[in-house]
This record gives structure tokens, C-alpha cells and sequence, in this order.
């Protein structure tokens, strides 16, 4: 029986992956090592992990998760492919990818440990241009959402001071925070649902342009066009996202034992470069993509009782 660096059997209770029968150079050295490994966690486990340990973590005080789907939103684009626009016969939302999200908390009046949060999406378009009955044209355009949200926050009347080193001025330098939650967002990529052209005519003027910070113009190349009167590209996709507030707070936890790495490193070798791609699984669900296995007809969230509705 033979095992290459990262198939080691779990065994010895120290979890650090060691099989009795190894036929590699270094086996009796591997094994030497974690036999020696288990001993030093069972002991370390009875004696330094015997009582609950402090830790400083990021406690969750409320967490949200919406499904929006945004429609008619316009597309920003450089002159150049407004040009193109002018032109085009069609449109299509190839992709859509959240490029930079923006957040802004303050808190509720008259309602304590209770803040709104405002968040703004900006989002990159890929686009085919139809201007012919040939091949079309890939373009990338900036789209923005926004959206307003109220999370339980807890109180905090505290400010915390933190060392931070600066390697430039080789000097250590005291950073401050509020005593706000911080914001974390969680979002996957929007799916795209489609894409219109509006003529000019058509449009409702007057719509709030938003504030493009320089940084997200720059991605472009050249300032976006931003006028009204032009022709111009809606798009409509899903957005599915996590906002959760979060304080540094101080936990009592009961540990098990220190996080140590339990997998060999693996690494092609100068002798043999192939050893590292001989180690990889080769990818049948690339080829051949599962197929539903919810066993009727029903939908899957239906049949697995998520909540969905007929």
C-alpha cells in the first residue's frame, strides 16, 4: 500500500494523520514524529486546556440577509461606448460583479442600540453590443444600488485605543475607534437577468446620478458619461446578500487545543514536476454536472421544505 504526502491515515488521537503502513523514504521519521505529536497533545490538552481561556473576538449582535432583485438600472459608460450605444440594434447582460461596496452607519433616534445602515452596491456590467447582424461587441459599464437597512447594534460607550506599528516611519502609531458596530456585508455576485436600450426620448430625466468615487472611475480608463440626454443601457439583475454588526467583545470559551496544521505540505519536485498534479482529482462534476437527486417532481426547496410556496 503506498500514500502520497497528503493521504496519511487519521490515527495515534493526536489527529496528526500518520497510516501504519507507509512505503515512503521518511516513514519511520513520520511516524517517529507523531506518535511524539499525540503524547504532547494529550498532555497539553489535560493540563494547559484544562480551564476556559479569554479570547477577543467579533460577537454578532444581529445579522440580516435579503434578496433584491434591481430593475432598470442604468448603465454608465465611457464616450467611447456611448458611442457605440447610438448604434447599437441590441443589448445583453453578459455578467454582473460587485466591485466595491460602500456602508455608512449611524445611529437610530429615539430607538437606543439601533442603527441604520446605508449601502451602495457598485456594480461592473459586461455587455454585448449588437450594432450588426456580425459578432458583438463586449463592453463594461459601472451600474450602482442602494439600499437602507435598520440592525440591532448593542451600546457601546467605550473607546478603544490599539497599537499599530508602522513599518515606513518605523514608529509606533495608537489608532482610535468609535464606540459604533462595525459593518460586515456578504454578497456573491449578482445574477444577471437582462438588459435594455432606452432612447432618449423614452427616458425619465431628471433620475439622481450617484457619486462615483475617482478610484471606480479610473477602472474604466476615461471619465463615465453621465448626461441625460443620451441613449442608454438598463440592466436588471438578483442580488443576494448577508449584513450582520459586529462589536469587539471579550469571550470566556472552553478550548480544546491549539489550531496546528494536521496536512503535509505537498510539492512538485525538481526530479519530478508531475508529482504535484498527480495528487489532484480529476474534475468529473467539470465534465458531467450532477443532475437533481430530490427523487419527483417537485421543485428542490419545496421538497426540502425551505419555506417556498406553490
Amino acid at each position: 500500500m503506498s500514500y502520497n504526502n497528503n493521504t496519511y491515515c487519521r490515527k495515534n488521537n493526536g489527529g496528526c494523520g500518520c497510516c501504519e503502513e507507509i512505503n515512503d523514504p521518511d516513514a519511520a521519521g513520520i511516524a517517529a514524529d507523531c506518535a511524539a505529536e499525540a503524547e504532547a497533545a494529550d498532555e497539553r490538552r489535560c493540563e494547559d486546556f484544562s480551564d476556559p481561556v479569554c479570547v477577543s473576538a467579533k460577537k454578532i449582535y444581529d445579522s440580516c440577509r435579503e434578496r433584491n432583485c434591481v430593475a432598470d438600472s442604468r448603465v454608465y459608460v465611457t464616450a467611447d461606448n456611448q458611442s457605440l450605444i447610438d448604434d447599437a440594434i441590441n443589448v445583453k447582460l453578459k455578467k454582473a460583479e460587485i466591485i466595491h461596496v460602500y456602508t455608512d452607519i449611524e445611529p437610530l433616534p429615539y430607538n437606543t442600540g439601533y442603527y441604520s445602515v446605508d449601502i451602495k452596491f457598485f456594480v461592473d456590467a459586461t455587455l454585448e453590443v449588437f450594432t450588426c447582424m456580425g459578432e458583438p461587441e463586449e463592453i463594461h459599464g459601472l451600474t450602482a444600488y442602494d439600499k437602507r437597512i435598520v440592525l440591532y447594534g448593542g451600546e457601546g460607550g467605550t473607546k478603544t485605543f490599539t497599537s499599530a506599528f508602522e513599518p515606513g516611519e518605523e514608529i509606533e502609531k495608537v489608532k482610535k475607534s468609535d464606540n459604533l458596530p462595525i459593518v460586515t456585508i456578504e454578497a456573491v455576485d449578482p445574477i444577471a437577468l437582462g438588459a435594455k436600450l432606452v432612447d432618449n426620448e423614452s427616458c425619465c430625466c431628471g433620475a439622481s446620478v450617484p457619486t462615483i468615487p475617482q478610484n471606480i472611475c479610473s477602472c474604466y480608463g476615461n471619465d463615465l458619461v453621465t448626461d441625460d440626454d443620451v441613449r442608454r443601457i438598463t440592466v436588471s439583475f438578483g442580488l443576494f446578500t448577508i449584513v450582520r454588526l459586529e462589536r469587539e467583545v471579550s469571550l470566556l470559551i472552553n478550548a480544546v487545543d491549539f489550531c496546528i496544521p494536521e496536512s503535509v505540505c505537498t510539492a512538485a519536485t525538481d526530479d519530478d514536476p508531475c508529482d504535484l498534479f498527480n495528487t489532484i482529482r480529476f474534475p468529473l462534476n467539470e465534465f458531467y454536472p450532477p443532475a437533481s437527486d430530490n427523487g419527483n417532481d417537485k421543485p428542490y426547496c419545496e421538497s426540502n421544505g425551505c419555506g417556498c410556496r406553490g
